[in-house]
C-alpha cells in the first residue's frame, strides 16, 4: 500500500478536535502507527513535509508556480489521495499556531531525540528543495528555515552544509557542500566524499524514513554532492 494511501487514512481518522492543530497531528502519528515504527517514521516525515511547507508559504507570503511544481515533484501524490494532501496543507496553513509551534512539535518525532538527526536534516534539505524552486532563495524564506534548523537542533555547520547545496555561496562552496575544510589532501577529500554518498544513497534514505516518493530529495543532494566532489577534485589535481 502506497504511503498516501496510508496518510489518506490517517487524516480520514482524526476527529474533529484533533484536526485543529499540528500538537495533535504528531501526537495522532504517534498513536495510529505506534506498532509500525518505519510506517510511523514515513508517515511522520511526510506530515512533517506537508505541514511545513505550508507554514513556509505563509511566512513568504507569495507562492510561485516553480515552487507549486517542486512541491509536487517531491510529493508524487495519486490523483485519489490528492485532496487529503491538500486538506493537511491547508489545516497547517490556516492554524493559527506559529511555524516554530510546528518545528518544536516536529523535532519531537526524532527517534534519537539528539542533535544533529538525519530524518530532520532531510526534512529541512527538503524545504530548501522547495524554497530555491524559483531560484532565489528570498530573505524571509532563509530566515524560517535558519530558524527551523534552530528549533530541529541542526549545528550551524550542519546548516551551511545544506544551505550550500541549493544556493551558490561563493568560491568556498565545493568544500561547505562536503563539510569538510579547505586545504585537505585529495586522498582524504575522497574518503569523506565517498562516505558522503554511501549515507546519502537513496536506499539510505529510505531506511531513515524518507518514504520511496520522495526521491527527488535523494537525488538532488547526491548530484551536489558529486558536483562539488568535481569541483575540488580537478583544482587539487591541477595545483
Amino acid at each position: 500500500m502506497s504511503i498516501w494511501n496510508r496518510i489518506g487514512d490517517f487524516i480520514q481518522r482524526l476527529s474533529s478536535s484533533t484536526a485543529a492543530g499540528v500538537a495533535d497531528m504528531v501526537e495522532a502519528v504517534r498513536t495510529l502507527f505506534a506498532g509500525d515504527p518505519e510506517l510511523r517514521r514515513k508517515v511522520a516525515f511526510s506530515v512533517a513535509m506537508i505541514a511545513l511547507s505550508a507554514k513556509m508559504a505563509k511566512a513568504d507570503g507569495v507562492v510561485t508556480q516553480d515552487e507549486v511544481r517542486a512541491f509536487q515533484a517531491i510529493f508524487e501524490v495519486p490523483p485519489q489521495e490528492a485532496h487529503n494532501v491538500a486538506r493537511l496543507y491547508d489545516l497547517a496553513k490556516r492554524d493559527t499556531a506559529g511555524f516554530e509551534a510546528y518545528a518544536r512539535q516536529m523535532a519531537g518525532l526524532c527517534g534519537n531525540g539528539g542533535p544533529n538527526c538525519m530524518m530532520l536534516e532531510d526534512i529541512l534539505d527538503g524545504l530548501f528543495y522547495i524554497a530555491t524552486a524559483d531560484g532565489v532563495l528570498h530573505e524571509r524564506e532563509e530566515g524560517f528555515l535558519h530558524r527551523v534548523a534552530e528549533i530541529f537542533s541542526i549545528a550551524e555547520d550542519h546548516y551551511q552544509t545544506i544551505l550550500a547545496r541549493h544556493v551558490q555561496l561563493g568560491v568556498a562552496d565545493p568544500y561547505v557542500v562536503l563539510g569538510i575544510e579547505r586545504g585537505r589532501p585529495l586522498a582524504e577529500v575522497k574518503k569523506h566524499y565517498r562516505r558522503l554518498v554511501a549515507e546519502n544513497h537513496p536506499d539510505k534514505l529510505m531506511g531513515r524514513g524518507l518514504p520511496q516518493e520522495f526521491i527527488a530529495i535523494a537525488t538532488t543532494r547526491l548530484a551536489a554532492i558529486n558536483a562539488a566532489y568535481e569541483i575540488i577534485e580537478r583544482s587539487l589535481q591541477a595545483a
